[in-house]
């Protein structure tokens, strides 16, 4: 048997588990070919590996008439369309919610309407529709207000909305609790009483709007809307799509994997005037990758409602005159900047603070509320288990932001505390979630999160394992492997990466780069060595173990294999994860 599945401790105390994928020692895969064995291993049925290796919008499209209140929102719409009547469309401040907004404005604008967007200010307003915005809007003459990546939990501000006359339609993905505010319609797969729609629940809401908007579409056809008119292409909107599910962190399954890899198609032809104008501000000199959707082109999106203006991204991503989308994308990356700064001195702040809970709960004043969501996907990394980071503002008003792992329903914990009477409000879904919480009910709300999670977290932390799909001779770790394993992508949250294992291998050279970033060259026995980069591991035992390791002793290491074209020749590299020793 291969040695590197004998590894049952790792420098990062945690076994090696096999994914499925066999290997010759040379690189060569048996039985079946790389990608099918990477789409099996995903969970892919065998019968349908043709679908999974080019995902289609049209092999994996539901009929939007499945969910409850579709019909509804889009009959609905279309009338607003017909009778050219004021729509403003109401979004959340991050990148779900900036490309929820952003599709729908496009796509209404291409059907005639001129609507107008709403995001409100994350510092001054928090997170969702209030009643007093929506009250706001219908005395500024709006007809139709369309809410987009929130409403779900929004049962005081629609009750306010109402009772001034305003029609509120929710477009959503969170968690939704038993009773449902009173919207004219809410569209959202997550509904209790969702039937058939409930299978995608996984959607993010751009991509529940980009459903709607084929809805919509669909009625107007029907009702002869489109005599002597052009129809709009609803897939030329599949770059904003993308870029909102992977930066929302959707489960790329079924259509959200269509989603993504048709949306990359249409983002590199480089249509949207915005996102060519924040690709460039991002450096990419390449058409963009899943991963830089992700780590690139998002988090410059969300600066905007972090750190800055919060409807610079919706902004961005409808303009139409290239000298505005430059300055708007110089302006994202230059916020990007900054709050990569905040960011670092509330990490530090809050990895400062010992917890015990089985979810790590960490609460201050003086913290900048743009950045806790980034910091509590941090911790939650380093810690292994769930964390809520809280900024608590001068009126001891917590506002905070939860990252869970996998197997541990955060979302569904945070709508127990709210009904439970700990959260002023709350919601989310299974791996990510938002509070408002009184500075003297955060004690109490540990205490219930530790109640209601600790069985679920410590079954997690029992059946954590690196699972590695192939085990390499560090010379088959070159371009051409990289390059047949994307073919079995895109790649994200539950749909992930491969990785490899190589070894035994040497370390030839070790040392800190960047912000606190492990380097090392390796050797191995066959001729080959390999750069490899561990990411912000200079103070963790990984890149502690790589620093001092002596140069004589062998281990394993493991990774996602990934190409380094910095240099004259593109090279095979591996991101590390993990390292064992041999013997």
């Amino acid at each position: 048997m291969t040695p590197v599945l004998n590894v049952h401790r790792s420098i990062l105390d945690q076994p090696w588990h096999w994914r499925g994928l066999a290997a010759d020692g040379r690189g060569g895969m048996v039985p079946d070919d790389l990608v099918t064995q990477l789409l099996l291993t995903r969970g892919c049925p065998r019968e349908a590996l043709d679908a999974h290796r080019s995902p289609s919008i049209r092999e994996f499209m539901p009929d939007p008439s499945i969910f409850r209140d579709m019909d509804k929102a889009a009959q609905r719409l279309a009338d607003a369309v017909e009778r050219r009547e004021a729509v403003t469309i109401f979004g959340d401040y991050d990148v779900d919610g900036a490309t929820s907004a952003a599709l729908l404005i496009r796509l209404l604008r291409d059907l005639g309407l001129d609507p107008a967007a709403y995001i409100p200010d994350r510092l001054m307003e928090g997170y969702g529709p209030s009643g007093e915005a929506l009250v706001r809007l219908k005395q500024a003459g709006a007809d139709l207000i369309v809410t987009v990546d929130c409403g779900a939990m929004a049962f005081e501000a629609l009750d306010m909305a109402n009772a001034a006359g305003a029609q509120v339609i929710v477009v959503d993905h969170h968690k939704c609790a038993a009773q449902l505010p009173a919207a004219l319609a809410l569209v959202n797969p997550n509904r209790l009483d969702e039937a058939e729609g409930a299978a995608h629940g996984h959607l993010a809401a751009v991509g529940v709007a980009w459903l709607l908007g084929a809805a919509l579409v669909r009625v107007l056809r029907e009702r002869g809307y489109f005599a002597g008119r052009a129809e709009p292409r609803l897939l030329d909107l599949l770059d904003i799509v993308a870029l909102g599910t992977v930066a929302d962190v959707a489960a790329l399954r079924g259509l959200n994997r269509a989603f993504v890899a048709q949306g990359l198609k249409v983002m590199g032809q480089r249509r949207n005037i915005g996102l060519n104008a924040l690709i460039e501000a991002s450096r990419l000199t390449r058409a963009p990758t899943a991963t830089d959707l992700g780590f690139a082109l998002g988090p410059r999106i969300n600066a905007g409602g972090r750190v800055g203006k919060s409807d610079l991204g919706v902004r961005l991503l409808t303009t139409q005159d290239a000298d505005e989308a430059r300055t708007i994308a110089a302006e994202l990356d230059r916020l990007n900047e900054e709050r990569r700064a905040i960011e670092a001195e509330v990490q530090a702040a809050a990895e400062a603070i010992e917890t015990s809970g089985a979810v790590a709960v960490v609460a201050a004043r003086g913290w900048h509320p743009g950045v806790i969501g980034i910091v509590a996907g941090r911790l939650k990394e380093k810690l292994g288990r769930p964390a809520i980071v809280i900024a608590v503002d001068e009126d001891g008003v917590g506002k905070g932001s939860g990252r869970s792992v996998a197997g541990v329903d955060l979302g569904a914990a945070i709508i127990a505390a709210k009904e439970a009477g700990l959260l002023i409000a709350g919601g989310g879904h299974a791996m990510a979630a938002g509070i408002t919480v009184a500075e003297a009910q955060i004690g109490a709300l540990a205490a219930f999160l530790d109640d209601k999670l600790a069985a679920h977290v410590e079954r997690a932390a029992g059946e954590r394992a690196l699972l590695l799909d192939a085990v390499l001779a560090p010379a088959g770790v070159n371009p051409m492997l990289v390059e047949a394993m994307e073919a079995g992508g895109p790649y994200g949250m539950g749909w992930p990466a491969p990785r490899v294992a190589t070894g035994p291998v040497r370390i030839v050279k070790c040392d800190i780069v960047g912000n606190g970033h492990v380097r090392a060259i390796v050797a191995g026995d066959d001729g080959g060595s390999l750069k490899c980069v561990a990411f912000r591991a200079a103070d963790t035992a990984l890149g502690q173990a790589l620093l001092a390791a002596p140069r004589d002793r062998k281990l394993w290491i493991a990774g996602r294999a990934k190409i380094d074209d910095w240099g004259a020749r593109p090279a095979a590299e591996i991101h590390l994860e993990d390292a064992a020793w041999v013997g």
